[in-house]
Parts: structure tokens; sequence; C-alpha cells
């Protein structure tokens, strides 16, 4: 039986009505989405682009008492936990809390000296944002206080203007601003749900820019592992070992043997604590230790020692406020923003995949703008108590999650033991030596040298390899604020390219059945003569329109070539199969029209599948369906080759590789 004649379309209905009686196979119907008026399609696409979790959810249908309830929980997630909070889980977060105090006084030490600030700034920055965490975070597990690569960021940005030996007091002011802006960008992004933004850092690029800056940050370390007290400021992999060689009538022995002791120490106790869990307060209490340890080791010997050099005075007292030194006027301002937004950017980065890592592992769910928020409040009120940029750190949080924290409670714990050392025990810390610092550091940061991560990215994928190399040696050879622009940059490239070069197949059919499916993929499958059928999987845009415009005509060029080659049938019908096609703008609708009128003067058939609602809507405005006729469009490709050969088949000329069910004998791939 040949195809029912009445094959209809019916725009004014807002659908194409194809009514085939066959045998085998039903031709069906291509609808057009139910119509909405502009302002609903808005709407809509705001709140999928801004509101894709529905935040509000939880509001629908609920009294105001309720709702102002949620509302308290939904700004402050202690509201949600503390009112459940029960004195069986406090045992649990006072040993975390210990725990990670341990690990945080000796670290907020080492990292206030590696951004170039005084040491008693990272012990003021491990107080007053876990507090602030506290109450607005989402996250049970994250352990909050000064990080490496946002330390050693500030510290390069800045030191390139002003520098902290001559100008000490203008630096200060320099890193207190730069926290502010950065917190002050953070909460925007969070406020505004513009979280999208850091996703423009990929994998591949933060896995060989933190690599990169790991190595940086370890060399860097060199000057007081080896005692040097001339060592240069720049963070290159060339100057720095320069630096070292040039200054080696500066080594001291003493130092180089302390030194080195204590970090292999530490780095035999992070073995132990990997290989396993349960041991994991070992590499916790490592650096404490050390620091413990090594200033007993001076004070002592302090008589022998005189090469090793040591932290001095550290005033007691809480955080002195600060807000008086932050810079909203000058020629400074323009340094101090823009040494924040790369901060910020990097310790959210951080911070949002740590906290997410760990929920991840407790089955809850961590949002990310309120996050934002969060990190971003945070460091804003940071800045006016004398602290520098903050943000989950890995390493905090992967003790705080293995000593077995339930709630952000052990945040509080940790700070309040910071507060017990900043009022009464910082006399303690006069001989402790430099070099446990750069120890303490390198034992840190060697675990962000992730080189399986970068093998894994070698075997899945060599562009973004690609990708992780140009981010490390941009941060290894030119500098850390340029190597994390390469790596943004290699991230946009990427994008570009997928949008700008998108991928087409060309499709056969699997024998038997009505599925269809790439020729190189599946050996199945096979060429349905006198049809060309091609899919595209992206959308189609103004910036790839061209590109596809010439990759279409040179796959018809291919086919004529292959059909002579195999004494094939000639060709008669194009189908390009839509399915993965998103979205289209009126570059890609002028394109089809195009394709359809070239394709014509060939007498070659254009035929459309299966366009998704929003692409069908557009081909509707725009008239264009009218030009491609009762045959131009279906909902299936194993719909459209049966439907047409059906057709065909009515003509003298049908070829007879094809029945009128759209089955056709195997041809040669």
């Amino acid at each position: 039986m040949g195809v029912n004649s009445n094959r209809v379309e019916d725009f004014s209905s807002h659908r194409i009505n194809t009514e085939s009686v066959m045998p085998g196979i039903e031709i069906h119907t291509v609808c057009l989405s139910p119509k909405k008026t502009t302002l609903q399609k808005l709407k809509q696409r705001l709140s999928e682009i801004f509101f894709p979790d529905d935040p509000l959810y939880r509001f629908k249908n609920q009294t105001w008492r309720k709702k102002l309830l949620l509302g308290l929980q939904f700004l402050f997630p202690i509201f949600q936990w503390a009112p459940e909070y029960r004195l069986k889980l406090l045992r649990s977060d006072i040993i975390s809390g210990l725990t990670i105090a341990s690990l945080a006084i000796p670290q907020g030490i080492s990292y206030a000296k590696l951004a170039n600030l005084p040491p008693i700034v990272g012990l003021y920055s491990s107080f007053v944002p876990p507090l602030i965490y506290a109450i607005l975070g989402s996250s049970s597990h994250l352990g909050v206080g000064p990080v490496s690569i946002a330390s050693l960021i500030m510290g390069s940005m800045l030191s390139e203007t002003v520098s902290p030996r001559d100008e000490p007091i203008r630096y200060l002011k320099l890193a207190f601003t730069a926290t502010f802006f950065a917190g002050l960008f953070q909460a925007s992004l969070g406020l505004l749900r513009l979280g999208f933004v850091i996703d423009f850092l990929s994998k591949a690029t933060l896995v060989g820019f933190m690599s990169g800056a790991a190595v940086i940050v370890s060399l860097q370390q060199l000057k007081g592992l080896l005692g040097i007290s001339h060592f240069t400021s720049k963070m290159q992999f060339i100057p720095v070992m320069s630096s070292v060689f040039k200054h080696r009538d500066e080594w001291s022995w003493q130092t180089i043997v302390m030194g080195f002791s204590f970090l292999v120490f530490m780095l035999t106790t992070r073995h132990i604590s990997m290989k396993r869990a349960k041991l994991f307060w070992v590499s916790a209490a490592a650096p404490l230790t050390s620091v413990i340890l090594s200033t007993l080791l001076v004070f002592c010997l302090r008589s022998k020692t005189h090469n090793i050099s040591f932290i001095g005075h550290l005033p007691k007292g809480l955080n002195p406020p600060s807000a008086n030194m932050l810079y909203f006027s000058g020629p400074d301002l323009e340094l101090a923003i823009k040494t924040g937004i790369v901060t910020g950017i990097l310790a959210l980065t951080e911070g949002i995949s740590v906290g997410r890592t760990f929920a991840a592992l407790k089955n809850y769910q961590v949002d990310g703008n309120k996050e934002m928020m969060a990190i971003g409040f945070m460091n804003m009120a940071g800045s006016c108590s004398s602290c520098f940029v903050t943000t989950g750190s890995f390493s905090r949080s992967a003790v705080n999650y293995n000593a077995g924290a339930q709630t952000a409670v052990s945040n509080i714990v940790m700070a309040t033991a910071v507060l017990v050392t900043l009022l009464f025990l910082m006399p303690l810390f006069y001989y402790t030596p430099n070099v446990i610092l750069g120890a303490i550091i390198i034992s840190a940061v060697i675990g962000l040298i992730d080189y399986q991560a970068a093998y894994c990215l070698w075997k899945v994928d060599k562009l973004d390899f690609l990708a992780c190399l140009c981010s490390f040696f941009g941060v290894l050879f030119i500098s850390v604020p340029l190597g994390l622009g390469i790596a943004v940059g290699v991230s946009v490239f990427k994008i570009l390219l997928h949008v700008t070069r998108p991928n087409s197949l060309i499709m056969g059919n699997i024998k038997g059945t009505q599925i269809y499916h790439s020729l190189s993929r599946y050996k199945e499958a096979s060429r349905v003569p006198s049809f060309l059928i091609l899919a595209i999987e992206s959308p189609i845009y103004f910036a790839n329109s061209t590109y596809l415009q010439e990759r279409v005509l040179r796959w018809i060029r291919e086919e004529d070539e292959w059909i002579k080659a195999n004494d094939g049938s000639p060709l008669k019908c194009i189908i390009l199969d839509m399915t993965a096609v998103t979205a289209i703008d009126t570059s890609g609708i002028d394109l089809l029209c195009e394709l359809r009128k070239m394709l014509e003067k060939r007498s070659l058939k254009l035929v459309l599948t299966n366009p998704v609602g929003s692409v069908m809507e557009k081909l509707h405005q725009s008239k264009m369906l009218d030009s491609f006729g009762l045959n131009g469009i279906y909902l299936a490709v194993g719909e459209a080759v049966a439907d047409i050969s059906a057709l065909w088949k009515s003509q003298p000329d049908f070829p007879e590789d094809c029945n009128e069910t759209g089955q056709c004998r195997e041809t040669k791939r």
C-alpha cells in the first residue's frame, strides 16, 4: 500500500499532521510546542538560567510563619541544623575541631608568610572567618581558613607593585582591601546567581594551574629550607632556581638538616595517613608536632644555632579592627580590585569543589550560590578584622571529615582553639624557626600536584591534556596571574572550538530495525540507497552556520564519490537528523534555507527529522517550513526513509534496493 495523499500541514493549529497508513510502520505527527506569550517564554528562560535548582520550592503552599522560618533557614543555614543539634554530636565536633585546629594554627602562620604578611595575620584569619561560615555556610565538613594558592596569588600580585619589606603598612592595607573586594565579588556572584562564571575554569586547566602553582610555591620555600637571606621575589621557575644557586654561599647546613628532617617527617606521616584512613590524625598532628619540637630545639640550642632564623615576637590579643585600613580611592585601588577578583575566583573554585566533594560522600547537597554568599561575606567581614583571603581548605576539610565532624560546630571549636592561642600562647612561638614554616607549606601543597589526573586527561581527552599543559607551563615559566589567564583563555577557546566546529556524522540503518546510527561507530549499520542521512550534534548558531554549510556540502561530495566508486544508487535525498540540535537562531534558519535551494538546483531533496520544540517553533515562525512541502519534515529518520521510499515506489524510477517500509538491502559500507 502506498502513502496516503491526504498528508496535511496545518500550521494554524500549531502542529503538522502526517497521517500515513503503511504495512509495518506508522508515520507520526510532528508537533509544535504549546503556545506561550513572549513574557512566559522570557520568564521560563530566565528561571532555567538563574534558578535551575528552584530554590524557592519549599515556600510553596506554606503559611506565613512557616515561610518566615524557611526564609531564616535559607539565609542562615545555622537555623536549619541548630534546633536539631544534640549533645551526642558535640563530642565528635569537639574532637574534629581540635584536630583541625592543630593543623590550622601552623598552616595559618605559614600561609601568611607565603602571602608576605605578618605571621599573626594567618592566625587572625583562622579565627573570625570560621565563625562567620558556621552561621552562613551550608557544608557540615568544610574546614575554613587560609589556603596556599590564594595566598601565593595575593603575595605575587601585590609584591609586583608594592614591596612588603620597604612599605609594610601600605602592603598590609592593600592585602585587606583586596580581601574585601574578593569577598564583594564572591557575594555578588552568589546574590545574582552567577555561579556559572567560575565554571570557565575547567577541571583540566585547574589541574595544570594547581600543579604549576604547587611547584612554584615549593621552590619558593627553598629560601627558608636552605637558609638564604637574599632571595628573588619573582615567581617564575628560572629566576627562582637561578637565585638558589647564585647564593650558595648563604646556604646553612644547620637550617638544611633541620628543614629537610622535618619535611621528611611530615611527608612520611602524610603517606601513612593516605595508606590507612584511620590514622588520619597522624598527618593532621604532624605540622603542630614539628612546630613544637623545632621550637624546643632552637630554644635549647639557641647559643649554637645563630644561622637558623626564627619568627620572633607575635602580639597577643584578638583581631584588631582594620576597616580604617581599606582603600576605596587612590592609585592602589585598581591593583586591590584586580587582586581581589583573581584570588576570589580561585578561592571560590576551591571552596565550592571541596564542599561538594565531602557533601557527596555523606549524601547531602551543598547550594553553590549560598556557598558563594557565605564565603563572600566571610571575607568581607574578615577584611575588617585583620584577615586576608580565606576559603574551604581541602587538607583541613579532609581531616575534619575523617575526624567525624557532624556539623559546622567543628569550625566554631577550631576558632575557639585559635582564640585561646591568640590570647595566651603567642609567646611560645617566639623561637619557632622559619624553616619549619617552609617545610609545612611544601608538605601541604605537594598534594596539589595531581599527576594521576593529568595522566587520565591524556588517556581520555587530548585537548583537555593540552589545556592542562598550557596552564601548568604558563604558571611555571611566565607568572602565576598570567598562568591563570592562560588557563581561562584555554577553557574559553575549547568552548569556542566546540561551538564553531560542531560534530557531524553520516548514519546508516541497522539491518532489520528502524534504528539509524553512525556508520563509523557501528559495523552492522549500512547505507540506505539514494539517501544521505546526516546528524548534527550541536545548536546551529551564527558562529557555526557557515562551517556546517561547508561540511554538509563536503559530505554530499564525498557520498557522490563513494556512489561512483561502488556503483551505488544515485543520491536523491539528504536527511538532516536534528535530534541533537537543541537551539537555532536566524543564521541557522538561513543556513537551512540556503541548503534547500542549493540542493534543489541539483535535484536533491532536503528533509529534516525530529527538531526539538524550540527549534520547531522558530522554523514555523520564520515560515521556512512552507518551502519544504508535504514531505519535508518527519518525527524520526526511519519514518522519513519509509515515507519517501513509498513515494518513490509509486514512480517508475524507484530504486529496487528499498521496499515501501523503508527496509533496505544492505549495501557495501
